[in-house]
């Protein structure tokens, strides 16, 4: 292992280094100085500007420019060349092979924020000021820690599939071989594999659920809780009618971010089927597109149709935090 630095032969790197530290100096040195001799009644707006602007920058730089940049090759051909106007569209919503992917991130886009939040809101309510809750919460919220990719190969073991007959490493056709049943490839087999994977998406979100909503229905006002008790209310309908109405807001919460999420979702499918066997979704598709198979402007069409479906739910979400400020 050679240790040595040449200087001689990284002096133009450290002189590039120095002259960017010198030109920041400058720069902040500039700012102040305008900033103190500024009067007072402009110092507080060019304070603002002053903060806002290398923010305004970056994301100018790191999210408008590509955005920009993204729809006018979703326009063109795959190799970035020729106009082709809509034809990437057409083939979004008109070759089988895309509209399943459509179909699928459909499917995913309907069972996961459902379950998700359903889930959530059931162990929540289970667990609330029980003995063991602080327990239980930590348990469920683990998987939390764990990447998408970790989950997805932990979740490819449980999922595995060896031949009838041979050793099961997977728990999941282990116990479908105890039980006298047949192992299965449960990861090969559409539409049931699609399923298999929001199970994986279900499971590591749910604990996400869990302290949401566990931290509504503890904010749920005592008083409303005695009085409904004192009315003679069941269980049930302590649930429907005061549980229920009392956390919407944090339900709505966990809709918004899950549906979010959901659209984006990426990594799970990469790492336990490729996109294979019908389970391919909209990012997925994207990343294919663009970068395997050399198609840049599908791949950038199916960006913008993304990115224009999650915009509702982000202008949905906004709002709501808007109405409950007021």
């Amino acid at each position: 292992m050679n240790l040595d630095f040449d200087f001689a032969a990284e002096q133009p790197k450290l002189v590039q280094l120095l002259l960017g530290v010198v030109a920041f100096c400058a720069v902040v040195a500039l700012l102040l100085l305008v900033l103190d001799r500024a009067p007072m009644r402009r110092r507080a707006r060019l304070h603002a500007a002053v903060l806002l602007a290398p923010a305004l920058v970056l994301l100018a730089i790191g999210l408008v420019v590509p955005a920009v940049r993204t729809t006018l090759l979703s326009f063109m051909s795959g190799d970035g060349t020729a106009w082709v106007g809509l034809d990437n569209y057409i083939w979004m919503f008109t070759q089988p092979e895309a509209v399943t992917v459509l179909r699928t991130t459909l499917v995913w886009v309907a069972l996961v924020p459902v379950l998700v939040t359903a889930v959530g809101l059931l162990y929540a309510v289970l667990v609330d000021r029980t003995r063991f809750e602080s327990l239980a919460k930590s348990l469920v919220f683990l998987p939390m820690a764990i990447s998408f990719v970790g989950a997805g190969i932990i979740w490819k073991f449980v999922y595995a599939y060896r031949p009838e007959g041979a050793d099961q490493i997977g728990l999941l056709n282990q116990l479908v071989v105890a039980s006298g049943g047949t192992p299965r490839q449960w990861l090969q087999e559409p539409p049931f594999n699609t399923l298999f994977l929001v199970v994986v998406m279900v499971w590591i979100q749910a604990g996400f659920a869990t302290v949401v909503l566990s931290a509504a229905i503890k904010g749920i006002p005592a008083e409303i809780v005695e009085a409904a008790r004192l009315d003679g209310a069941s269980p049930v309908q302590m649930f429907l009618r005061v549980t229920l109405p009392s956390i919407r807001p944090a339900l709505i919460v966990v809709l918004v971010t899950q549906s979010i999420g959901t659209l984006k979702l990426f990594d799970i499918v990469r790492t336990m089927t490729g996109g294979q066997f019908d389970t391919s979704v909209i990012a997925n598709e994207m990343y294919n597109q663009a970068f395997r198979y050399g198609e840049t402007g599908k791949g950038a069409a199916l960006a913008v149709f993304l990115f224009v479906l999650v915009t509702p739910i982000v202008v949905y979400q906004i709002r709501q935090r808007r109405e409950a400020v007021r």
